[in-house]
């Protein structure tokens, strides 16, 4: 049983009164049955964070279910563990006082002694240490044993067998590794220092359970269990708490116990936040938090089906290069599969491009076509013979029941769920095919090359970084006086406006070179080095160096010279690497993943393609959608940053707040321009013009140019 803040945790009690068919909540690893579904999701919660620890190995930072593993493999080791030995580590363990390393470790000693028919260790042979395993222990006499070996070789097989003596037998390694004798101790005791056995385990090892005199008068037995019978402090008569009582300068009463008392009350512990988010309660101290917005629920489509209609066209536009599938919008997709007629060219090349994949990859799919004796192309009139095919493979008596209706070119007569659910199976067949397992692998190993970049550029801005503040120390230590002279013709200002002394410049300090006292400033020299870091000796060697080489700066070289050393890869290019790094990442699609969820469990997904943030249900039958920024903002207001849930949405929104809103505002535009222009032709009753197409059947100028010749 996994153990939380090192104590035992005891499991939901089933209820008493329930009825045979009422509905409730079970949590698979537990069994707990609840009735109520926010406790369950509590409970439920509470599993899954890392707080767990366990029992068997002492491992900490486990989820419940990983603590159950980690029991349950532990334990199989440990029932592992020879019998013949057993009952000389149980000896060591009774009424030990020792840590549980160092006990451990001793246990580890003893066995190391004992040679036993089974083991496996090594034997002297010709002058070396070849490995072989014990059969039979021969009594030579008093404390006197030989041992008949087996030889074995590489593969453990046996190839001869000898009679060796104690001496022969080497150990290279101990028989059981620290861990092991850890879990070994842990899981055949009921309490610690000292360690005690479980009463059942010691009798069946014939081990004494009587208490060592040396521990007889500290610790006894009440109800079968080892108790300390030492006085705690803390177990103290009330008139000596009472008289421990004083009070403190401000008139807080305090006790020795260490609780303090305000007006005759606890003072209530402070809580660490964040926490789960259902347990948060506001506070006078809370900022006054919005109301959440409600999401827009004018689909066209069930409510049922949009989570289908999500994942389908998010797949579809994230890998179009693969599928040779040109992108279109959420709203095309979605009128499109609402639309009656059979031959939408959207959904059509839609279809055709996941069958391509299958036809070039599926095995099992491409000899069926091939059975067939079909055409390799794919074309508007016999699409549906291709997709009737992949029905019978998939073998889904649901959708069996349409393939005639598609047959007799009645597709657009398919219900929306039909349609996605299609859609859907034909998206996970082409997920199993290696074409596309390698072109995700191939995904993964450059965002893994991206991030490793990133890395290093960090470590060398770093570096970088280090190195230039240790040699603006340097200089700053060495450049107050040069030879005990001010600069000539500099003016040196400091913030406290006092004049250098002993050679202490300030924090911050501006040297100017007038242009008539100096003619290399004139000369445009004083662009090579910082003004505030200059000597006369480096100006005269710079000066030297060029009358030697007879170079020069000419005018138009000066402003580039004075760029580059004013910007290197500092605040601007950080940035701008840091968002190439983000676009390829983006480019490098894998997977979408949600926002986040709120308080309530429900999930927030943004495509990038799109401007609506997108809000699911926890049961995922309820979905909805903010189209504009002032929800976003209200959304973001409305979130509680104590809670564990809320708090890392909010800083998911804040990350990606830009872009959402620029996705937000240039589809607002689009809208915006479409209402004008609808309204301009309605006005212009005199001006004979071609009508517009309606932007609801925008889809059915639909063109694939990427389609394969």
């Amino acid at each position: 049983m996994p153990l939380l803040r090192r104590k035992p945790f005891a499991l939901a009690e089933t209820p008493e009164d329930l009825k045979p068919d009422e509905p409730v909540y079970q949590i698979r690893f537990t069994k707990d049955i609840l009735r109520d579904y926010h406790d369950y999701l509590k409970r439920l919660n509470l599993y899954r964070r890392r707080i767990w620890m366990c029992k068997v190995t002492g491992k900490t930072g486990l989820t419940y279910e990983e603590a159950l593993v980690s029991e349950q493999h532990a334990t199989e080791k440990v029932q592992q563990f020879p019998k013949e030995l057993a009952t000389i580590a149980l000896r060591t363990i009774q009424y030990s006082m020792l840590p549980l390393k160092v006990l451990a470790d001793s246990i580890g000693e003893k066995l190391q002694e004992c040679l036993f028919v089974g083991a496996e260790l090594h034997g002297k042979k010709d002058g070396g240490a070849h490995p072989c395993k014990i059969l039979k222990v021969i009594l030579k006499g008093v404390d006197t044993f030989c041992y008949v070996v087996a030889w074995l070789d590489k593969n453990k097989t046996i190839i001869e067998q000898a009679e060796v003596s104690a001496e022969d037998l080497v150990h290279k390694k101990p028989l059981f590794s620290r861990n092991i004798l850890k879990s070994f101790i842990r899981e055949s005791t009921y309490r610690n220092a000292p360690w005690v056995l479980h009463d059942e385990l010691a009798k069946n090892h014939g081990i004494s359970t009587d208490i060592p005199e040396e521990l007889r008068g500290r610790f006894s037995y009440k109800d079968g269990l080892l108790i300390c019978s030492k006085k705690r402090k803390n177990e103290e008569s009330p008139e000596d708490t009472d008289n421990c009582k004083r009070k403190r300068l401000d008139g807080t009463q305090v006790d020795d116990s260490g609780h303090e008392k305000e007006n005759g009350q606890h003072k209530d512990e402070a809580i660490k936040y964040p926490i789960d988010d259902l347990l948060v309660k506001l506070s006078p101290e809370d900022p006054v938090f919005t109301d959440r917005p409600s999401p827009s629920k004018d689909f066209n489509i069930p409510m049922s089906c949009v989570g289908n209609l999500l994942m389908v066209w998010d797949f579809l536009t994230s890998f179009g290069r693969l599928l040779y599938l040109s992108p279109y919008s959420l709203a095309d997709f979605e009128n499109a599969i609402c639309h009656k007629d059979s031959n939408v060219v959207l959904l059509v090349e839609s279809h055709a491009a996941l069958l391509r994949l299958l036809i070039k990859d599926d095995d099992e799919y491409s000899l069926a076509v091939k059975n067939r004796k079909l055409k390799s192309k794919i074309t508007m009139i016999n699409w549906t013979e291709y997709l009737c095919y992949f029905l019978e493979m998939i073998n889904i008596p649901e959708l069996q029941h349409r393939e005639a209706t598609i047959k007799r070119g009645h597709y657009g007569l398919l219900d929306v769920s039909t349609k996605l659910e299609i859609l859907g199976n034909l998206v996970n067949r082409a997920l199993e095919t290696a074409i596309f397992r390698g072109k995700l692998d191939e995904i993964i190993e450059e965002r893994h090359a991206l991030g490793a970049t990133r890395r290093e550029e960090a470590l060398e801005d770093g570096k970088r970084r280090r190195e230039e503040k240790e040699r603006l120390k340097a200089e700053s230590e060495s450049n107050g006086y040069v030879d005990g002279h001010h600069l000539k013709g500099a003016n040196i200002l400091t913030n406290n406006n006092h004049s250098i002394q002993n050679g202490y410049t300030g924090e911050k300090k501006i040297i100017e070179i007038s242009e008539q006292n100096d003619p290399l400033a004139s000369s445009g020299m004083g662009h090579l080095i910082p003004a505030s870091r200059k000597t006369r000796k480096m100006l005269d060697s710079e000066l030297k160096e060029l009358m030697e080489t007879g170079k020069e700066l000419s005018r138009k070289e000066l402003p580039k010279q004075l760029k580059a050393d004013k910007d290197p890869p500092e605040k601007n290019s950080k940035d701008q690497r840091k968002q190439y790094f983000e676009r390829e990442m983006e480019k490098r699609f894998i997977r979408r993943s949600p926002l986040g969820k709120d308080r309530d469990h429900n999930r927030y997904w943004w495509f990038r393609r799109y401007g609506r943030i997108f809000i699911e249900s926890c049961d995922s039958k309820e979905w909805g959608y903010y189209s504009s920024r002032e929800e976003v903002d209200a959304l973001m207001s409305s979130l509680n940053c104590k809670g564990e849930r809320e708090r890392a949405l909010r800083k998911q929104l804040e990350k990606y707040y830009n872009k959402i809103c620029s996705e937000l505002q240039k589809r607002s535009k689009e809208l915006m321009h479409r209402i004008i222009d609808e309204s301009v032709l309605r006005r212009s009753t005199r001006v004979t013009a071609q009508p517009k197409m309606n932007p609801a059947n925008a889809f059915l100028k639909y063109v694939n140019k990427l389609k394969e010749e």
